[in-house]
């Protein structure tokens, strides 16, 4: 289930992209541009259509009626002959009235006008005539117009008229096709120029290659957009290197200072654990440049860290500093862990996890647990919140027990940098009982 959720998920997000990318929107337009104006030109054209033929029957329809009945009054012993085969007249005088209310009941109740009338045949063909009635007080005339020929027609027609607006909503796509491939034709190679000028230091100017339009204007805009991001990445290396070249050397002098220091054999105890104090200091000063740098360059470093001797190197700095706090600290698990990365980085981001256990931990144990592929760092502190938990790798985020401690709150921002760079994996999580559980993957196998 675990699995199924983010692949749905991936899914999901791919649709979205779809239906937002330009293209799509652009030949979507179309479809519906050609669409909307096929139906509603097929509906007007068969509206008019129909009432203008209706009109024209109705008033060829009135004229014969009336010539019927003019015809039949210069001979009224019979019916006269209508010159269509499509029309049927019949002539009812006043002793068949109540003949007729039994042969067409419907023709009998139906007043003077044009009369649409339909229905089925004994063998269940259907019929559709028009029937033009006229009432006088001594006959009744009625002239019926066969239209189900001019029904059938109109079937045909309509059939012909929904294939003419699926052509046209078919073609509409292949021209928003055209239309789009040609507007996002610029764009596409504006974008894929832009990819690939990311993969050099040097940027590449893009407005040269585009004439002065809208996508020439955009290039534009990026090349200047490009020249000040470089500008400012390229200020901000020289200083991160300044800053590390010059911070190095005061370092190096301390460093030396502390080991000449150390060497006097009448050194008094207090004294030497003072040195020691200072001595690691110097180191995690060092570690932290190093690793500063290389987060400023964007580059991994390589180097052979034998995660099992930092634990034990970091935890002995740490015992130096309990100062009488109840708290032990071990190391436990598998050891031949080796990490390719520079001891200086893995000390960062490990040291960091190890030493805000040891800050927050007013008694108890910390415990460094080796695995074949990740290290844990187990306390018995106060615990962790599900806010502190969501937060705890921003930059500046203090939790909520950290107090009035030291500390501005960016050593385990630094460490999400460093395992983002190393493709490494940090995660802090409750303990099962009380505590924290930190746990640094490394990715390896």
């Amino acid at each position: 289930m675990a699995s199924e959720e983010p692949a749905a998920s991936s899914r999901l997000r791919k649709k979205k992209r779809f239906r937002r990318r330009l293209r799509s929107r652009i030949i979507l337009s179309f479809v519906l541009l050609g669409f909307g104006l096929t139906a509603m030109f097929a509906f007007a054209t068969n509206w008019t259509r129909t009432r203008v033929e209706n009109q024209l029957v109705e008033d060829a329809m009135n004229r014969n009626i009336d010539e019927y009945a003019r015809q039949f009054y210069l001979a009224p012993d019979s019916n006269p002959p209508v010159p269509f085969k499509q029309v049927y007249g019949r002539v009812v005088k006043s002793d068949r009235f109540e003949n007729l209310r039994l042969e067409e009941p419907d023709w009998y109740a139906l007043p003077d006008g044009i009369h649409n009338i339909q229905g089925k045949n004994t063998d269940g063909t259907p019929f559709s005539y028009k029937l033009a009635v006229r009432k006088t007080p001594t006959e009744w005339f009625f002239l019926a117009y066969d239209m189900t020929q001019a029904s059938k027609g109109e079937a045909q027609f309509n059939r012909a008229i929904y294939l003419s607006v699926l052509v046209f909503t078919l073609f509409s796509l292949l021209v928003g096709w055209w239309a789009a491939s040609r507007v996002m034709s610029p764009v596409s190679e504006l974008a894929n120029r832009l990819k690939r000028s990311g993969r050099s230091a040097q940027s590449e100017a893009l407005a040269a290659h585009f004439p002065d339009d809208e996508v020439g204007q955009l290039a534009e805009a990026l090349d200047d957009y490009a020249e000040r991001l470089t500008n400012v990445v390229q200020r901000d290396r020289e200083f991160n290197a300044d800053v590390s070249h010059e911070l190095r050397t005061p370092l190096a002098v301390i460093k030396g200072a502390v080991e000449l220091l150390l060497s006097r054999p009448d050194l008094e105890d207090k004294t030497r654990n003072r040195l020691l104090r200072i001595q690691r200091a110097e180191q995690q000063c060092t570690d932290l440049i190093s690793a500063l740098l290389l987060l400023s360059r964007n580059e991994r470093g390589h180097g052979s860290t034998d995660i099992a001797k930092l634990s034990e190197q970091l935890l002995d700095a740490h015992r130096a500093q309990l100062g009488g706090k109840p708290l032990a600290l071990r190391i436990e698990g598998e050891r031949g862990l080796v990490v390719d990365a520079p001891e200086a980085a893995v000390a960062v981001a490990l040291g960091n996890l190890i030493g805000n256990a040891v800050k927050y931990t007013t008694e108890g144990e910390v415990v460094v647990r080796l695995y074949p592929d990740s290290v844990e760092v187990i306390d018995s502190g106060p615990g962790l919140s599900a806010e502190d938990a969501a937060k705890l790798f921003e930059r500046g985020y203090r939790g909520t027990h950290a107090g009035h401690s030291q500390g501005g709150g960016i050593g385990l921002s630094i460490v999400r940098r460093l395992c983002a760079l190393y493709g490494w994996d940090v995660r802090v999580k409750p303990g099962e009982t009380r505590g924290v559980v930190a746990t640094l993957g490394f990715g390896i196998g």
